[in-house]
């Protein structure tokens, strides 16, 4: 082989390396372009799949409250149902002339029907002090005077309940003024 065809040889090679590796370049931007586009499909699957998550936690809460709530407040009805004939056994035992015995049997029913009442979380609301608005509805006022401050209760005419911190029934009360 002659010099001229060794040299042509080399650069051929030169060229073909050349080739190589600009094809071999290519490649590499290519695949390092789908890595990239692979990644950042790959982020926004685990954004999505990040936020659908957080949305279920967040819906169970929410499912879970509710669910107490629910069972918190399930006598509801039934109490404000309740509380008429409760409201009567008390007007009854206020009655003069009663039996021994029809006053017992009274007392007994009463205390029973309160008792179960309280274990459903109703208690009476208070009705001594001031006037609120939020559980004490002013049915009638009095005049006020030293030994009775304005805005506070005078009477009683209907007791009130609340079942837990909500209002069943506010207390109908004269309010001195």
């Amino acid at each position: 082989m002659s010099k001229k065809q060794k040299n042509k040889d080399i650069a051929n090679e030169q060229d073909q390396a050349l080739e190589q590796e600009t094809v071999a370049e290519e490649i590499v931007e290519v695949e390092v372009d789908e890595v990239t586009e692979l990644q950042a499909k790959l982020d926004e699957m685990e954004n999505k799949y990040l936020k659908a998550h957080a949305e279920m936690q967040n819906n169970q809460r929410r499912a879970n409250e509710e669910r107490q709530t629910i069972l918190k407040y399930r006598s509801q009805e039934l109490a404000r149902k309740v509380l008429p004939s409760l409201d009567n056994l008390e007007r009854a035992l206020a009655v003069e002339g009663l039996t021994e015995d029809v006053k017992k049997g009274l007392e007994m029913t009463l205390e029973s029907l309160k008792n179960a009442l309280k274990e459903e979380g109703v208690t009476e609301v208070a009705t001594d002090g001031e006037f609120d608005p939020n559980f004490h509805m002013s049915v009638q006022t009095a005049e006020a005077d030293e030994a009775h401050p304005a805005d506070t209760i005078a009477d009683v005419l209907q007791k009130g309940y609340q079942l837990h911190e909500r209002n069943l029934r506010p207390a109908m009360v004269v309010v001195y003024q």
